[in-house]
């Protein structure tokens, strides 16, 4: 499937949601299955929207996925601000609610629903996203 650009605005969630349900349902995925690969994606590109794109009101967020064989692959693309995936805390799931530090749970969620996902930031063509899960 070629890239769609969507605006980088959180009223546009719902149809990033059905692009994934819908290729992922062709590609011979279970319902619940669907339901983590769009959560995996509705959490990656809340981030984009929310981090990258922040104080920036007409960005576009480009977005592909594709199976390859048994393999669902998402790929989200932007112009924002790049981050270190690798600088974000795991979450301390277990601590009270009231204590718990407000974000890091976005890019827990993709890695623990995702089988793979990897990040990369270049200062010339942007920041990509690749998520993929394995069928079955």
């Amino acid at each position: 499937m070629p890239k769609i650009t969507f605006p980088a605005r959180f009223d546009f969630l719902d149809e990033i949601r059905d692009l994934v349900a819908k290729t992922a349902r062709e590609g011979g995925f279970t319902d619940k299955a669907i339901y983590s690969l769009q959560l995996a994606a509705d959490e990656a590109a809340s981030n984009i929207i929310e981090h990258a794109y922040e104080g920036v009101t007409d960005a576009s967020l480009d977005i592909s996925c594709d199976m390859q064989g048994d393999t669902i692959v998402i790929t989200m693309h932007d112009t924002g601000k790049s981050f270190d995936p690798a600088k974000v805390k795991k979450p301390n799931l277990k601590a009270d609610l009231s204590d718990r530090q407000i974000g890091g749970l976005g890019v827990y969620l993709m890695r623990k629903l995702m089988d793979d996902v990897f990040y990369e930031s270049n200062s010339t063509t942007g920041n990509l996203l690749t998520m993929t899960k394995r069928r079955g």
